[in-house]
């Protein structure tokens, strides 16, 4: 298992789930590459996107068939929202982009969850890498991270 992977297993081991990592050959970087490597639907993707909130980097984890919408995430936060660059989101979460997962950030950041992920039974996120994968419930996803459930599609 890579740094990266022990890492979010780890976490998921500190907030009490027992992890059940997938590691697979095919990429997961995007949602669609996901759901087809793992045989599900793209909107159980979980797309871990890093903001500048103010110029503090924030998670909104968003299902894989939407796209977030920055002026509903800037309301709900009250601040000005724009996006990270690559060496900020690494910087901040110690993964890069493709294979950042929802729980076990290098510094703990404010999390906001897509409501559109709370109508699926089990949900996917990356678990460190573009190529490893977890399942989750909602619930859980709220719970491990202490998210924020937010309405953040784009019309």
């Amino acid at each position: 298992m890579k740094p990266s992977v022990r890492r979010v297993a780890d976490a998921l081991l500190a907030a009490g789930i027992e992890p059940e990592i997938v590691e697979l050959a095919e990429s997961t970087r995007t949602a669609q590459e996901a759901a087809s490597a793992i045989g599900t639907s793209v909107p159980r993707i979980v797309k871990s996107l890093v903001f500048l909130a103010d110029d503090e980097p924030i998670v909104a984890l968003v299902s894989g068939s939407n796209r977030a919408d920055t002026s509903l995430l800037a309301s709900a936060l009250g601040k000005s929202i724009g996006r990270a660059e690559a060496a900020r989101v690494r910087d901040a979460t110690g993964f890069a982009i493709g294979g950042i997962p929802p729980l076990g950030h290098k510094t703990p950041l404010e999390v906001i969850i897509d409501r559109d992920l709370l109508q699926y039974d089990v949900i996917w996120a990356a678990a460190g890498t573009p190529h490893a994968v977890f399942s989750i419930t909602p619930s859980e996803l709220i719970r491990v991270t202490g998210g924020r459930v937010v309405d953040l599609k784009e019309a």
